[in-house]
């Protein structure tokens, strides 16, 4: 097994969405920084008030699968599910 990286973006496509990730972003940052696996996680607003970059960083695919269920359920998963996630993801094994 080997580590998992996800890089990408989040394209909003109003300034309600983005208003939106940066209210519910600090808590997700900490509780994914929080996870058994994971190496580093950076979400960033770029220069466009509705891009923000993703960085993700895991020890393997089962941590990132955890990360992955979890998040989709927690808060900020119900709170940003409408908005374009634009990613690519090396690493990742069955």
């Amino acid at each position: 097994m080997g580590d998992v990286h996800l890089t990408g973006v989040l394209r909003c496509e109003a300034i309600e969405q983005s208003h939106r990730v940066a209210e519910h972003l600090p808590e997700h940052i900490a509780l994914t920084r929080a996870e058994p696996g994971c190496i580093s996680f950076e979400v960033t607003r770029t220069d466009d008030p509705l891009i923000w970059t993703v960085t993700e960083h895991f020890t393997d695919s089962a941590a990132f699968r955890r990360h992955q269920a979890r998040a989709s359920a927690s808060e900020w998963g119900h709170q940003t599910a409408g908005i374009a996630r634009d990613y690519t993801i090396s690493g990742l094994t069955d």
